[in-house]
């Protein structure tokens, strides 16, 4: 027996009647050769940590942009939180672990710089449809081939927004990722003096807890007790509520606090601009976007180029193209 097998029985004798095994997946796109070692999911985690999108996620920002402080979070430390909740509560529930994980490093790759500043000019220059899951999607298949399962790629489209993975897992990592950012989203937000913890509605404080810490092991809990040996997951409604109305007081005290976006509107006049100027510039762009840009259109080659840009590349990109080089080096 295969050390592969010696998992996939693990597995069987050890899973849920709710997970999903890996000895179970609709597979990939394209057959690959047999791997005596790792199942399938763990083959598709290894292939997400090896991909260039992922290593870009260390410097695409988080919410605040382009912080001096190195403690702020970026799209690469929130997928790592992501990760860490998801994977505690597959094992809590005795889901598979090796599926959530992969969903949950994957599910931001094709994010794009400058937080939702960037998802919002690609909305409004290229299509109103664009979304980072789909791009996510879209890396995965087109940009960088990974050829991942069916399942992986299922829990990273639908990661976000109304539509739901097909998989148990799926729908944990959907959880997590709203757990990571709500929390972490306070703490970078009392970092920056944008807030204080004591902001936060005091009812809202006895229900979730009063430190970062309190509030992920509540909201934890609530998933686990409300979604064991259970056909759904769920949270428990109570708590489930404060979240979101935790998530509806964020938008007011920080998503939409000129202290913490004011810096938004110059990202998107930037990136605004730089769309603008490699749709009439196509021969400037690198080879595998001009490949797409000839094959799937200009507009559509560009919109990956800058959906894929880290913030610094993107405002090293305009200074070389739109500020003179004696202004840059004086």
């Amino acid at each position: 027996m295969t050390i592969k097998e010696m998992l996939c029985e693990r597995e069987r004798h050890t899973l849920s009647p709710y997970a999903f095994l890996s000895e179970n997946t609709a597979g990939r796109a394209h057959a690959i050769s047999p791997d005596c070692y790792r199942t399938e999911f763990q083959r598709d985690r290894d292939r997400i940590i090896h991909a260039k999108a992922f290593r870009r996620l260390m410097h695409k920002t988080q919410v605040f942009l382009s912080p001096v402080d190195e403690h702020y979070r970026t799209r690469l430390t929130h997928t790592l939180e992501v990760t860490q909740i998801a994977r505690t509560l597959a094992r809590s529930m005795r889901l598979n672990e090796d599926l959530t994980e992969a969903i949950a490093l994957g599910h931001d790759l094709g994010h794009t710089p400058f937080g939702h500043a960037g998802e919002r000019v690609l909305r409004e220059c290229f299509d109103p449809h664009f979304s980072h899951c789909s791009q996510s999607l879209r890396v995965a298949e087109v940009i960088e081939k990974l050829n991942l399962t069916k399942e992986v790629l299922d829990g990273i489209v639908n990661h976000a927004g109304k539509n739901q993975a097909s998989t148990r897992e799926g729908l944990l990592v959907k959880y997590a990722d709203r757990i990571a950012y709500i929390n972490h989203d306070i703490d970078d937000a009392v970092r920056a003096g944008v807030m204080q913890e004591e902001d936060i509605p005091q009812h809202l404080r006895e229900i979730l807890g009063y430190t970062h810490g309190q509030r992920i092991e509540t909201m934890v809990k609530a998933v686990i007790h409300e979604s064991i040996d259970q056909p759904e997951i769920k949270m428990q409604p109570e708590i489930e509520e404060a979240m979101m109305a935790l998530r509806s007081f964020l938008f007011s005290a920080v998503y939409t606090n000129p202290a913490a976006k004011g810096e938004e509107v110059r990202a998107e006049a930037m990136l605004t601009a730089l769309y603008e100027y490699f749709c009439e510039h196509v021969d400037l762009l690198p080879i595998e976007y001009k490949c797409i840009a000839l094959e799937e259109g200009v507009t559509r080659g560009v919109a990956d180029y800058l959906a894929g840009m880290t913030d610094r590349y993107a405002i090293g990109i305009y200074k070389k193209y739109f500020i003179p080089e004696a202004w840059r080096s004086g």
